[in-house]
């Protein structure tokens, strides 16, 4: 079970300047999370930074965070912070393993429902729709204040429709983290203006 979930913007202008720079001057202490063929996978981590750091793989991406977050990750603002300035906007995390769980669970079935396999990079409007689905979805199972769920309700009936049928196949034996709703609020609060894509990782 994966432990954490981490969402993040990015900014290709502060990571073609910033990251890209950090990369050229710390080399080796980024090639020791580096996969295979470490100095060549560097180089075209930095070729791509330089272009567009979208244009990374997600294991690319994971290399990168992994260095920041040996070298801040005993401070979690400080990790985000240096990750903003680099042009990485880690911008929200889910950090319980049985939340993450739920998390990736909704939204397999969502991709079922779609006969669609999202990649770690969602444009926008594809993520806020997810969102949507998923505010329904764990909306329907608990949630005290469904401010959002009954606002949101008229404007999308037919993704309420097919979270409603999601819920009816799935309820028994359902089990969902009683803060899901809140983390699909807050991660579409957080998202409901931005019009780039979100990676996952």
């Amino acid at each position: 079970m994966k432990d954490r979930l981490y969402f993040i913007k990015t900014n290709p202008v502060s990571a073609k300047i910033n990251l890209y720079h950090k990369l050229c001057g710390e080399e080796n202490s980024m090639l020791e999370f580096m996969e295979d063929d470490k100095k060549a996978s560097l180089e075209i981590i930095k070729r791509k930074t330089a272009d567009n750091i979208k244009d990374l793989s997600r294991e690319e991406f994971l290399c990168i965070f992994n260095w920041f977050n040996a070298r801040y990750g005993s401070d979690d603002e400080e990790l985000k912070t240096q990750l903003f300035i680099h042009g990485i906007d880690l911008f929200y995390d889910i950090s319980n393993p049985l939340c993450v769980e739920n998390f990736s669970k909704i939204l397999t079935d969502y991709e079922v429902y779609l006969d669609y396999r999202f990649s770690f990079l969602i444009n926008s409007e594809s993520f806020n729709h997810f969102l949507i689905y998923g505010i329904f979805f764990t909306g329907m199972y608990h949630s005290e204040e469904k401010y959002l769920f009954d606002f949101l309700k008229h404007e999308h009936k037919v993704l309420y429709a097919l979270a409603e049928k999601g819920y009816e196949e799935k309820r028994y034996g359902l089990i969902l983290q009683p803060e899901m709703y809140q983390y699909f609020s807050d991660l579409y609060d957080n998202t409901r203006f931005y019009k780039d894509s979100v990676i996952m990782i």
